[in-house]
């Protein structure tokens, strides 16, 4: 609410609380400038009454942009690659708010989980229209689940933080859609099949880093369920 929202300082003790004690003010100098950035963006948005659950709608509405409009035409999987960058933004902003003006609810954490998952599945739907297999674009998809999947059961389990923060993480993701759809328009420029081979490399990519990032996030939850144990 007016009047209530949090300055820098508080608004990063309050992130790190809701993120396994990481404080953004210690992140790598590229991170922190995104959460700042993400910050200020929420603290408009609060001060103008958006709720939390609007952004994180509005960021699946974008989401499902990506596989509509990355096979309109040659240049589709450019505008695709734009609005992956806007998703991602508003899933930035969405917790953004909430922390930002005490917002913070565990159903909005439920939603805004859910709501990850489903872009996710947009930008994997946008790579099997542009032209990568199916077979493994399915397998990027249930790799990630996995990841996400581990943490949430491994946490329930008595895992009191986030576990490793892995190559495998939702950022990371975020990068393969947004790079893989841009190089993927611009070599479509040039050749059509350039552009479904480009677009099979980065579906490989996402897989080779889920996979490896699933396998260092089993290997962390182990020893901290052991050692809890």
């Amino acid at each position: 609410m007016v009047g209530t929202q949090l300055k820098w300082d508080e608004y990063a003790t309050a992130w790190a609380r809701l993120h396994g004690g990481f404080d953004p003010r210690v992140a790598a100098p590229v991170v922190r400038a995104w959460l700042r950035f993400a910050y200020h963006v929420g603290y408009v948005l609060g001060r103008l009454r958006v709720t939390p659950t609007a952004v994180t709608v509005a960021g699946v509405l974008l989401c499902l942009c990506v596989p509509l409009f990355s096979v309109r035409s040659v240049q589709g999987p450019i505008v695709g690659a734009l609005f992956v960058l806007l998703a991602s933004v508003a899933d930035s902003v969405d917790g953004a708010v909430a922390v930002a003006t005490g917002r913070t609810t565990r159903l909005g954490y439920v939603y805004d989980s859910v709501a990850d998952r489903l872009g996710e599945i947009a930008w994997l739907a946008a790579f099997w229209l542009v032209g990568a297999p199916g077979a493994l674009v399915v397998a990027a998809g249930a790799l990630s689940w996995l990841h996400e999947y581990v943490r949430a059961r491994a946490v329930a389990a008595g895992m009191r933080e986030i576990g490793a923060v892995t190559v495998g993480e939702r950022p990371t993701r975020v990068c393969v859609a947004l790079v893989g759809l841009l190089l993927a328009g611009l070599t479509g420029l040039i050749d059509l099949d350039l552009a479904a081979g480009t677009i099979t490399m980065a579906t490989a990519v996402w897989v080779l880093l889920a996979g490896f990032g699933l396998g260092q996030l089993l290997s962390t939850v182990r020893r901290a369920l052991v050692d809890a144990g």
